[in-house]
């Protein structure tokens, strides 16, 4: 796997790069391909807050996690953990539903990878208007079911999520509410 790895107020030294790269390593054995692109490692301190963010697109899956801690060293590891939970809960999660209906089982090691990655283009910004749009994006919408949809959303840590719902064949939303439950938006015509 290759790396990105950046550093914000810190110096990326050869022993925190080499450290990086150690750690990041364990996460490639869950899967059968390695990523198509670079991993994305961010590490910056602010105060006394040594923060690590880490961005794997994997194919068919986006993994991202975010740790803070007082000391990067220690970041990094939280960082690398919080990656595999999030890991082995999709990968649970995933082969429940395919022992279900049979629909999701390629996606991690047992059986391969596929489909494509999530992908996220800037794109050029519309008309100003009243409100001000910083940054546009475009997704591939892969279809998928609401579970998976918010097993996705989890996994990148985002509040919502856009996707093509496999049942309905609707762009739907689904999002986290403030309870700690989700919640779907349909289209309504």
């Amino acid at each position: 796997m290759q790396y990105n790895i950046r550093g914000h107020n810190i110096e990326v030294t050869a022993a925190l790069r080499d450290y990086v790269e150690k750690k990041l390593s364990r996460v490639e054995k869950y899967f059968n391909t390695a990523p198509t692109a670079p991993a994305n490692v961010s590490l910056s301190v602010l105060k006394d807050e040594h923060t690590v963010e880490v961005t794997i697109p994997f194919p068919g899956v986006l993994l991202r996690a975010e740790e803070t801690s007082g000391d990067m060293y220690a970041s990094i590891d939280l960082v690398v953990e919080k990656l595999e939970r999030q890991i082995r809960k999709y990968k649970t999660r995933v082969n429940r539903k395919a022992r279900q209906n049979g629909s999701l089982r390629t996606l991690f090691k047992e059986n391969g990878l596929n489909g494509s990655p999530p992908s996220a283009v800037d794109a050029e910004e519309t008309d100003e208007s009243e409100f001000e749009i910083v940054r546009t994006k475009r997704f591939t919408l892969k279809p998928m079911d609401v579970e998976e949809a918010i097993l996705q959303m989890d996994m990148l840590g985002h509040n919502f999520f856009v996707f093509s719902n496999s049942s309905t064949n609707e762009v739907n939303v689904v999002y986290k509410r403030k309870d700690g439950r989700y919640g779907l938006i349909e289209p309504e015509m």
